[in-house]
C-alpha cells in the first residue's frame, strides 16, 4: 500500500514535466499522453525496486518512444472530433521547437534531454542506451541540421 502511495505521489508531482518531455519528443500531444501513460504502467511494475524514481521513469519514456518509432505505427486512427486541449505551459512553441520536431528521432531525444532537460552528456547515454560519444556526435548532427533550417534561418535574417 505504501508503494502505491509513493508512486501516486510520484505521478502528481512529475507528470507535468514528463507530458512536457513526451511531447518535446513526439511533436503531438495526443501521441505524447499515450507514451507517458505507457512508461508509467511500465514503471508500476518495476517501482518497488526503483531507487531513483525520475531519472528510471525517464528513462522507460525514451526507450518506449524509441520503441515506437522503430514500429513506425502509433495505433491512432484519425477521427472527426479534436483533443482536450492540454493544459500544460511554458513549453517552447516558437520556430526552434518546430525545427526541432523535424530533427530524427534520436537526435530529437538527444537535443529534448540536453538542452531541455539539461542533463549532463553521460545521463543523456544512458537514458537513450548509447556512448557519451554518440550522444556528443548526435548533438553535433542535430545542431548542424538546426543551423541550417530554411525555418530558423529566415527568421534569424529578420
Amino acid at each position: 500500500m505504501a508503494d502505491r502511495a509513493i508512486f501516486q505521489d510520484f505521478v502528481i508531482a512529475r507528470s507535468d514535466r514528463l507530458l512536457r518531455t513526451a511531447y518535446l519528443l513526439t511533436h503531438d500531444w495526443a501521441i505524447a499522453e499515450d507514451l507517458l501513460q505507457e512508461s508509467l504502467a511500465k514503471a508500476w511494475f518495476a517501482w518497488p525496486g526503483v531507487d531513483e524514481p525520475e531519472s528510471y521513469v525517464r528513462r522507460v519514456l525514451v526507450t518506449t518512444y524509441t520503441s515506437w518509432w522503430r514500429r513506425r505505427w502509433r495505433r491512432e486512427l484519425p477521427s472527426d472530433s479534436l483533443p482536450d486541449t492540454p493544459s500544460v505551459d511554458a513549453l517552447p512553441d516558437d520556430e526552434l521547437w518546430d525545427a526541432v520536431g523535424r530533427l530524427p528521432a534520436k537526435q530529437r531525444a538527444v537535443i529534448v534531454l540536453r538542452f531541455y532537460e539539461d542533463l549532463p552528456v553521460a545521463e543523456v547515454a544512458r537514458l537513450v542506451g548509447c556512448g557519451t560519444g554518440t550522444v556528443k556526435s548526435q548533438t553535433a548532427k542535430a545542431l548542424a541540421k538546426l543551423r541550417v533550417d530554411e525555418t530558423i534561418v529566415k527568421e534569424l535574417r529578420r
